[in-house]
C-alpha cells in the first residue's frame, strides 16, 4: 500500500486546526526538566543568633561577677576599716576573735547537748592551760608557784567533783591545798637560798589561791553538771555570762563615755555596765523560760546573780593582771588573750549558778529541763 493517502489525511488533519495568535509561543512538544527546588539553609541564621545569646549571657555574667567583686571588696574595706578601728581601741582582732569564740561555742555546746561527760574532759583542758598560764604569770612576778601539785589539784578536784560524793570532793580540797603548802615547803627547803620568811609564806598562800581559783571552780561546775539536768543549767549560766560580755562590748563601743574602773581595767564603761546588766536579764528570763523550766521572772534572778559575779571576776582578774604588770595571761587565744582571760568571768559565776540552781529548781515543775 502506499504512504501518499495518509500524509495526505495528516496535511487536512493540520489545516482544519486553528491558528494560534501571532506573537503566541508555540507549545513545545518536548516536556521541560523538572527544576529541584533551591536549597534552604535551616541551621545557618538560628545557629548565628545562638551565638550572639551565649556571648550576650556571658558578657552579663561578666559583668554581674564584677561588679560582685567590687562590691565585696567595698564592703571587705569597710569591715577592716571597722575593725582596725576596734582593735586600735580594744586591743582586739574582732574577726579572729570571733572566730576562736565560734568554735568554743560549738565544741562547749555539743559536749554538753549531747553526751554531757565528754563536756569533763574540756573542762579539765581549760583548768590545765589556766593553771599553767597563771602559775607563770605569777612566777614572772617573783611568786614561786609549782606547777605539779597544782596539776595535781586538777585531777583530784574534777574527778571526785563529777563522780565522788561531796564529802570526798571536799576531802580532795583539803588535801589538795595541803599537797601545795607541803610541797613549797620542801620545794624552798631544799634550795636552802635564803629566802626570806614573809615571801615564802606569800608563796604558800598564793599557791593556795591559785588551786581555789581554778581546780577547785572548775569543779564545781562539774559538780552542777552531774545534777539531773544540770547540763543544761550550766549552758544557760555560761551563756548568760557571755551575752553579758557581748552587751557590754557592744554597748562600751557604741555608748562608753564614763570609765568604770579607770585604775583597774580603764576599757570598761558604765554605760558597757548598763548594757551587760540588760542583755543577762533578757538572756536570764529566756534562758529560765524555754530552757530550765522556771517562771520567766526567776530568769531575771538568775541572770542578775550571774552578771554580778561576773562582772566581778572580770574585774579580779583585771586588777592581778594589772598588778603583775601585763596585758593578758598569754596569747593562746588571737583576740581573747589567755585561756584564763575567757574564764575570769565564768569561774566565779559557777559558784553562783550551783547555788541558785538549789533555791531555783523547785519552783520548775520537776526541776527539770522541759
Amino acid at each position: 500500500m502506499s504512504d501518499v493517502p495518509e500524509a495526505e489525511g495528516a496535511a487536512a488533519d493540520a489545516s482544519r486546526r486553528p491558528a494560534a495568535p501571532h506573537g503566541a509561543e508555540q507549545p513545545s512538544l518536548v516536556t521541560p526538566p523538572v527544576s529541584a527546588p533551591p536549597e534552604v539553609k535551616h541551621e545557618s541564621l538560628p545557629a548565628a543568633s545562638r551565638v550572639d545569646h551565649a556571648a550576650e549571657l556571658q558578657a552579663r555574667i561578666r559583668a554581674a561577677r564584677s561588679e560582685f567583686e567590687m562590691h565585696a571588696a567595698h564592703a571587705r574595706d569597710q569591715f577592716d576599716e571597722a575593725n582596725e578601728r576596734i582593735k586600735a581601741r580594744t586591743g582586739r582582732d574582732l574577726l579572729v576573735a570571733i572566730a576562736i569564740g565560734l568554735a568554743i561555742g560549738v565544741i562547749t555546746v555539743s559536749s554538753l547537748v549531747f553526751v554531757k561527760w565528754t563536756f569533763t574532759i574540756f573542762a579539765a583542758a581549760a583548768a590545765v592551760l589556766s593553771v599553767f598560764e597563771l602559775s607563770r604569770a605569777l612566777q614572772a612576778g617573783g611568786r614561786r608557784i609549782d606547777l605539779v601539785p597544782q596539776l595535781a589539784a586538777v585531777a583530784l578536784l574534777l574527778v571526785s567533783g563529777y563522780a565522788g560524793d561531796l564529802w570526798l570532793h571536799w576531802s580532795m580540797l583539803f588535801a589538795s591545798i595541803a599537797l601545795v603548802i607541803v610541797w613549797r615547803l620542801m620545794a624552798q627547803m631544799a634550795a636552802q637560798d635564803g629566802r626570806v620568811y614573809a615571801d615564802v609564806l606569800a608563796d604558800v598562800a598564793v599557791g593556795a589561791f591559785v588551786t581555789l581559783y581554778v581546780p577547785f571552780l572548775a569543779s564545781l561546775a562539774l559538780v552542777l553538771l552531774r545534777e539531773p539536768g544540770g547540763e543544761w543549767w550550766v549552758l544557760a549560766f555560761i551563756a548568760v555570762v557571755v551575752v553579758a560580755d557581748t552587751g557590754a562590748y557592744a554597748a562600751g563601743l557604741a555608748f562608753g563615755r564614763t570609765p568604770m574602773a579607770p585604775r583597774i581595767s580603764p576599757n570598761k564603761t558604765w554605760e558597757g555596765f548598763a548594757g551587760a546588766v540588760l542583755a543577762s536579764l533578757v538572756a536570764g528570763a529566756l534562758l529560765a523560760h524555754f530552757m530550765l523550766g522556771l517562771p520567766w521572772w526567776s530568769g531575771l534572778i538568775f541572770g542578775a546573780v550571774v552578771m554580778g559575779t561576773a562582772t566581778a571576776g572580770d574585774l579580779s582578774e583585771s586588777m592581778v593582771k594589772r598588778d603583775l604588770g601585763i596585758k593578758d595571761m598569754s596569747s593562746w587565744l588571737p583576740g581573747h588573750g589567755g585561756v584564763l582571760d575567757r574564764l575570769d568571768s565564768i569561774l566565779p559565776s559557777v559558784t553562783a549558778a550551783l547555788i541558785l540552781h538549789h533555791l531555783l529548781a523547785p519552783l520548775g515543775a520537776s526541776g527539770v529541763t522541759p
